[in-house]
């Protein structure tokens, strides 16, 4: 038993040697050696916030412009490029376009086939922008119906016109400029001196027709208004066979513009596309030949020569393209036919009226004023367009107290009785 107790004795005073050479726990009674605090450290997100980046920036909308004339013409192709800039800075869209778009300029090509550069360069909406266009628009059309097409005049959407044909992405888009014509033809009986208005023709055809038509009726109201004699009013039109001049096809209007003004016509109204009627009065006016023009298509073409210029109807084509550019935008389009008057509230509102009339700066205060006047009466309802009315050669258009549909206006046949001029290319 000894034996056992002495080998307990020894394998306690083992352990305790071997507990000292570890380095076990210090006494009870040293005190704990400091040591350093950790290091706080901020407690881990659960998850990392995604790095902020700018949105993507939509692609601007192409849209593409076929101008029959210069982009710069001071007339009707001036017109639609103004629009175009005015779609940019309102839509934030991109214009592309090609102007000069005729037979002269641009020989052995035809509308359709320039619009399909425009296409190539991204447009997805191209605008033919001239009537002598309507039937490339439409070959165009058909060829491309993920393209949308807007037809500057034209009936070929009209369910009511002659040609009429569903084309889904196609819109006819015209001003009822026959109301700006009116104004126009007042302001020219108010200022003559002869009783001899001159109408400065382009091509023949319906379009044509009806707007040389709307200038003489506003030229025989105010005239009879005024209280002058309805059968001492002269009113003649001579075409020169195309929208402008193109040296060996058409008249040269500086030449028609001088017969007029030479042969007793003080007045000359313009119905082709640039105010080359202006410069002619004004060379004679400074000859010592009173003589006094009317521009059209473009808010500022009487610039062209404001002493002779008594006024200017004038498209606005900015706020209907602005609501179909929109509308293929933002995938509300629809084909539609859309013929519109001015915004009778104010009719030079650049936002909202299609159709304006500016008095020019060769107008007499008292001729605005009845203009004015007249301005007013058109915005009341009174509606130059009612019988009773007779064509050219005698026959009956409309009856007395007849008031013309929009197919007797658009499609207006011949020129009207006490008209002088031609009424179809021979």
């Amino acid at each position: 038993m000894r034996k056992n107790i002495s080998r307990l004795a020894i394998i306690a005073l083992a352990l305790m040697l071997a507990l000292s050479a570890c380095g076990g726990a210090a006494p009870a009674t040293e005190k704990p050696v400091a040591t350093e605090a950790p290091v706080v450290t901020e407690a881990p997100v659960a998850t990392e916030a995604p790095v902020a980046t700018e949105a993507p920036v939509a692609e601007p909308f192409v849209f593409g412009m076929l101008l029959v004339g210069p982009y710069n013409d001071n007339g009707w192709s001036q017109a639609h490029y103004e629009a175009g800039l005015y779609l940019e800075e309102k839509l934030g869209a991109k214009m592309v376009y090609l102007d000069k778009v005729n037979p002269a300029d641009r020989p052995g090509t035809t509308p359709d086939q320039l619009a399909e550069e425009l296409v190539a360069q991204g447009a997805k909406l191209v605008i033919f922008n001239s009537d002598d266009m309507k039937d490339a628009s439409t070959i165009f059309a058909k060829a491309h119906p993920d393209v949308f097409v807007i037809m500057a005049s034209g009936d070929q959407v009209w369910p009511d016109g002659k040609t009429f044909e569903e084309l889904p992405n196609l819109t006819n888009i015209m001003g009822r400029m026959e109301y700006g014509k009116m104004m126009a033809g007042c302001a020219a009986a108010l200022t003559t001196a002869t009783g001899k208005i001159g109408y400065l023709g382009p091509l023949i055809n319906d379009e044509t027709r009806r707007l040389a038509a709307s200038a003489y009726l506003g030229a025989k109201h105010c005239w009879e208004t005024a209280g002058n004699d309805p059968a001492a009013l002269q009113f003649k039109v001579t075409w020169i066979g195309f929208w402008f001049h193109i040296p060996g096809f058409t008249t040269d209007p500086v030449d028609v513009s001088k017969d007029f003004y030479t042969t007793g016509y003080d007045v000359v109204i313009s119905g082709i596309d640039n105010p080359v009627n202006l410069g002619e009065a004004q060379k004679l006016t400074a000859e010592g030949t009173p003589s006094f023009g009317v521009a059209y298509d473009y808010v500022a073409a009487c610039d062209a020569a404001p002493d002779v210029c008594i006024g200017v109807p004038y498209f606005n084509w900015g706020p209907e393209y602005l609501k179909a550019i929109s509308s293929a935008a933002d995938g509300s389009w629809s084909s539609q036919f859309i013929w519109v008057g001015p915004d009778w509230a104010d009719i030079n509102n650049p936002d909202t009226s299609t159709v304006g009339f500016v008095n020019g700066p060769a107008l007499s205060e008292e001729d605005a004023a009845a203009v004015d006047a007249f301005v007013a009466e058109l915005a009341g309802g009174l509606n130059l367009w009612s019988g009773p009315i007779n064509l050219q050669d005698g026959t009956a258009y409309l009856a007395d107290g007849e008031v013309a549909s929009d197919q007797q206006v658009w499609y207006l046949p011949q020129l009207l009785e006490g008209m002088e001029g031609l009424s179809a290319s021979e």
